[in-house]
């Protein structure tokens, strides 16, 4: 799904970013599963947008990305939803590998039980072998 330039800044228009960003809710488009959370600032939701591909803001790197720039594990938008107050975005993505820069499809991969986190989902790769060091 992609905007024109036009769209996409009368939908920036209508968000509220708070303290300069909207929360990014991502599930996959046919599970319905979530994939991940982020946050996005105004480049971010207008690269989304207009190139329909998903692009968040890293805090840690002070940077704009591209999901999967590096690693190859792209995010294709097929639909997007504002939430009530308009600082939420819910995407529904078809998801090229795996989500989680941990290896997991989901970056939602532990579950709370009995007090402890336990790994419910298998890796789909080794961070270390596609990042080339553990994380991002």
């Amino acid at each position: 799904m992609k905007s024109s330039l036009i769209e996409a800044r009368k939908i920036l228009k209508r968000l509220k970013f708070r303290d300069g960003f909207v929360v990014a809710v991502v599930r996959d488009f046919k599970t319905k599963e979530v994939l991940m959370v982020a946050v996005q600032n105004e480049e971010a939701v207008l690269k989304t947008l207009t190139t329909g591909m998903m692009h968040y803001w890293s805090r840690s790197r002070q940077k704009l990305w591209l999901k999967g720039e590096q690693s190859g594990h792209l995010q294709r938008v097929r639909e997007v939803r504002v939430d009530c107050d308009g600082d939420a975005l819910l995407f529904d993505v078809d998801q090229v590998g795996a989500a989680c820069h941990e290896g997991y499809w989901s970056c939602f991969y532990r579950k709370l039980k009995n007090g402890e986190l336990v790994t419910v989902l298998k890796r789909k790769f080794r961070p270390d072998e596609v990042y080339g060091r553990s994380g991002k």
